[in-house]
């Protein structure tokens, strides 16, 4: 947690009032983002993202498993995260356990949509090899290197750009078989499968600080929050998850208001991140 005088609280809050934060942003206005993919070579893809000084690693490893009976026309996600004690004191013992379980559940609801699977940005079908019998089982893991605030969608943009590198190797299933006996696979070691990213959302966490809400919060200013509301919108502007924290109640007008918000910051945020990785790609590429 940031400790902040009396007069640093009234700084802070003032310059966001007059639109003009301490490091000179505007309230909508997200600080420099820098993204790196394939840092993790044993990974199916994984990417750095840094957005100001908070500095995340998302990696994607993919494993053959079995559909569950409830959905078996469809593959699995699991979004696992680890908040280093070294990126901030309190994420040491139980409270960065907390915030761990906090942010996993966010960007799974976030990523995945509602428990039917409605508003997923992330297509379970195509993750799919044989009804009922062999799918592809993701294992999404976040670690939090270095945290200055906006932890939640520096992670959403690092699994983004992780999806984006990861590559998938193509399965042939044997013929028919029993319905009591597993088909038999063969996974290639030379033809992957590009993951499709296309309706993987970005999140924007609008963070209501007095009777403004700013993006991208810094650490300091997420210590004078009173709420703050994450939004992931994909490609189209659709609506994919929200997810609240904070003890503050918000009017259903505000809310709608942050959901029209958040639309119009992702169209400049999505541009900023393919860019990022694209170049990011190139990168890898050549090296």
């Amino acid at each position: 947690m940031v400790g902040l005088s009396l007069g640093e609280q009234h700084f802070v809050k003032g310059g966001i009032a007059q639109d003009l934060r301490t490091d000179g942003r505007k309230r909508l206005t997200y600080r420099p983002i820098y993204v790196e993919t394939g840092v993790i070579p044993q990974a199916n893809g994984s990417a750095r993202v840094k957005i100001g000084g908070t500095d995340v690693i998302a990696s994607v490893k993919a494993e053959i498993g079995r559909p569950s009976s409830l959905q078996p026309d469809k593959g699995k996600v699991a979004v696992f995260i680890d908040c280093s004690p070294t990126a901030e004191p309190t994420f040491g013992g139980r409270g960065g356990e907390e915030l761990s379980s906090e942010l996993a559940l966010a960007l799974q609801r976030c990523l995945l949509g509602g428990k039917r699977g409605a508003g997923a940005g992330i297509n379970l079908s195509s993750l799919l090899i044989k009804e009922g019998k062999v799918c592809w089982d993701l294992y999404i893991d976040g670690l939090v290197i270095s945290s200055d605030g906006n932890l939640l969608d520096a992670l959403g943009a690092a699994i983004k750009a992780a999806l984006t590198n990861t590559a998938i190797p193509k399965v042939n299933v044997s013929a028919e078989v029993a319905d009591d006996e597993q088909p038999e696979i063969d996974i290639s070691d030379e033809e992957y499968l590009q993951f499709d990213t296309s309706s993987v959302p970005v999140i924007v966490t609008l963070t209501k600080v007095g009777t403004h809400y700013i993006v991208d919060a810094t650490a300091e200013e997420e210590s004078q929050m009173s709420s703050a509301v994450s939004i992931s919108v994909n490609r189209a502007g659709h609506i994919c998850g929200l997810t609240k924290r904070g003890g503050s109640g918000l009017d259903p007008s505000v809310i709608l208001d942050m959901i029209s918000v958040a639309k119009h910051v992702t169209e400049n945020l999505m541009s900023k991140l393919d860019s990022e990785i694209s170049a990011a790609e190139a990168s890898e590429d050549e090296s």
